[in-house]
């Protein structure tokens, strides 16, 4: 199961995905078929990315927060954040590195993999945070995967964990390595919307269950917001 490719397009995909919907929000959860339908008619693999962004963003404002994070674009800048939010951290400790962070941007090609998918992971988990993801919704998601990935393992996996229920211990379990926890809220804080109180909580518990130091916390969502 390759996740790193699919993972990659969807955040690429954000910037166009936001330009076209600037000023106009983005095609929503709920909606009844015109606005997400326009997002879902485009030609051409990026087209799909960003329908499939689209979806696990929902009408959320355009993910104010999370549409400033996405125009960085790609794996490589998720890493970057995480990166730069860990020596800001280290700096405000008054602590000696420990080492360099292994990020997604300096982690080798054997780690790149299960990086991207316990990122994936978080992104379907933080659509779910409002708890309004209902079944014609999985639906479409998975049809927006189906048409980016020809990958079966990785259609049963996206499949499994669109209809599992919402769990901040279990998304928490995919994170072996600090660096990956920290990518993984930053992913996190990139999709829900703060100002909801069941997406603030669900943050708050990722948090937790990641054992994210609360200073950490707060430098990695700083990050995303700047």
């Amino acid at each position: 199961m390759i996740t790193r490719g699919l993972l990659d397009q969807l955040l690429k995909s954000g910037q166009d995905l936001l330009q076209k919907q600037s000023g106009k929000g983005v095609a929503g959860k709920s909606d009844s078929g015109g606005g997400l339908g326009s997002l879902l008619s485009g030609a051409g693999g990026g087209a799909l990315a960003a329908g499939a962004m689209g979806l696990l963003l929902g009408n959320k404002k355009a993910r104010k927060y999370g549409g400033k994070a996405l125009t960085y674009g790609g794996l490589a800048a998720l890493g970057v954040l995480a990166y730069k939010a860990y020596g800001n951290w280290q700096a405000q400790q008054g602590k000696a590195p420990l080492g360099e962070p292994r990020t997604l941007d300096r982690v080798p090609e054997a780690q790149l993999e299960q990086h991207s998918q316990a990122i994936l992971k978080a992104l379907v988990a933080a659509a779910k945070a409002d708890g309004h993801v209902d079944e014609r919704e999985r639906a479409l998601i998975e049809g927006e995967f189906v048409k980016l990935s020809s990958d079966q393992e990785l259609q049963h996996w996206l499949h499994a964990e669109l209809n599992k229920p919402l769990d901040p211990a279990d998304v928490a379990r995919a994170a072996s390595t600090p660096e990956m926890a920290a990518e993984m809220y930053i992913a996190s804080v990139m999709l829900v919307d703060e100002e909801h109180f069941m997406e603030r909580a669900y943050l708050d518990e990722l948090a937790k269950q990641l054992k994210l130091d609360p200073a950490l916390k707060a430098e990695l969502e700083k990050q995303v917001r700047q």
